[in-house]
């Protein structure tokens, strides 16, 4: 799983940057990395050159393998809280997701489905005679 980091002109983009965003997406996702292809970190500045309550924005994209991409949007009066705050999100939304996928595949759940060893006992079980009490 690749993970892709943007910024816009306001935000000092480098490799520790990048390290850091990879480092906390991955953390928050790690159990959905074999299903996804990659994410994408974007990371703006809201006002510019102005200071706000919650001037910094962290959107991330994963996109999933046979799936429509999953997106979520923090917004944190610093960078390293609106990235934190997305992976945050973005983990319950693949949680979310995920299992909406395993409620719709067709045929039935593994835990649904008997073993060779339960449909053999079971039509051992019926084919005794019924005891009345």
């Amino acid at each position: 799983m690749q993970v892709l980091v943007n910024s816009d002109r306001h935000i000092t983009s480098s490799e520790s940057v990048s390290e850091r965003v990879e480092s906390i997406v991955l953390d928050a996702i790690e159990r959905y990395a074999d299903r996804i292809t990659r994410v994408e970190a974007h990371l703006s500045d809201v006002n510019g050159p102005k200071h706000g309550d919650r001037d910094k924005r962290c959107m991330l994209e994963a996109h999933i393998a046979g799936a429509a991409p999953v997106a979520v949007t923090n917004q944190a009066p610093t960078l390293l809280e609106a990235i934190e705050g997305a992976s945050d999100k973005l983990e319950r939304a693949l949680e979310h997701t995920f299992g909406r996928l395993a409620t719709t595949q067709k045929g039935p759940r593994e835990e649904d489905t008997a073993t060779v060893e339960e449909l053999t006992a079971l039509e051992r079980d019926e084919r005794q005679p019924k005891r009345n009490i």
